[in-house]
């Protein structure tokens, strides 16, 4: 038989502080890939290029998309049980976290280093100040869109039909992140490997689709971890997500007054 670890004085109950570690890991897990993906960024560019009928079907990616997904899909969690209020609190932290890594990154460049070098450091600062401005409006005007397709989807659904708020917040929201974060680090930050000699426009349009293709492929596998999350938290945390559409949104987080 499992035994509750001991309460801190802080927590109401072991239910309580059982949904409060939950929301830390995917809070946690969200900050952190949102962190990761901006430091790496644009240092790197994958090609998962493929054939479909002896064509070939070009797919740079950069290796800072690579761990993005998974921030959406810990805003769905955080939605679905946390409500619109903290998912929105999240992303606004993330925020506050890319802002904090932008001023280590400029402490580090004008701070005396004990020999004149440009070294690694440089090279780092260079591509990932040029990503995160445009990362950073990309990602805001995504994770809004997710958190609020989310809930309209929710709300128009009565909480039913889990993989369409799932499959249909991501999908909306990775297109706007996608084309935002493309189109402001070629145009602001000129930080694309672009071919000078051909025509921008085309060489635009492959990133962004690489980069949705993949965003795309990844939200639509998500559906099945989603809906096994969904259900074992569901009785993990005794929270029934559709049960705010029986009482109205602004009765969810309504507390008892002393």
């Amino acid at each position: 038989m499992s035994r509750e670890p001991d309460l801190h004085p802080i927590e109401a109950s072991h239910l309580h502080a059982r949904r409060e570690r939950v929301f830390i890991v995917f809070a946690g897990l969200f900050l952190g890939s949102l962190t990761m993906l901006n430091l790496l960024g644009i240092t790197r560019f994958i090609d998962l290029s493929f054939e479909v009928f002896g064509m070939k079907i070009p797919m740079p990616l950069a290796v800072g998309v690579l761990p993005y997904p998974i921030t959406f899909l810990c805003t769905d969690f955080i939605s679905e049980f946390y409500g619109r209020k903290r998912a929105n609190f999240v992303v606004l932290v993330g925020v506050g976290l890319n802002a904090w890594v932008v001023f280590i990154l400029w402490l580090g460049s004008v701070l005396p280093p004990p020999v004149d070098e440009a070294g690694t450091f440089f090279q780092i600062k260079t591509l990932t100040l040029g990503a995160v401005f445009a990362s950073m409006i990309a990602y805001l005007a995504a994770q809004f869109c997710d958190v609020y397709v989310f809930h309209f989807w929710k709300r128009l659904t009565k909480g039913r039909h889990l993989w369409l708020r799932n499959n249909g917040s991501t999908l909306v929201s990775q297109l706007v992140d996608t084309t935002a974060v493309i189109l402001i680090t070629h145009y602001w930050a000129g930080a694309l490997p672009i071919d000078g000699d051909q025509p921008i426009s085309p060489q635009l349009l492959t990133f962004i689709t690489s980069g949705y293709v993949f965003k795309l492929a990844v939200a639509l596998v998500d559906t099945v971890p989603f809906y096994l999350g969904s259900a074992f938290l569901a009785r993990y945390l005794q929270i029934d997500p559709s049960a705010e559409h029986d009482r109205g949104e602004d009765a969810r987080n309504e507390l008892p007054k002393k």
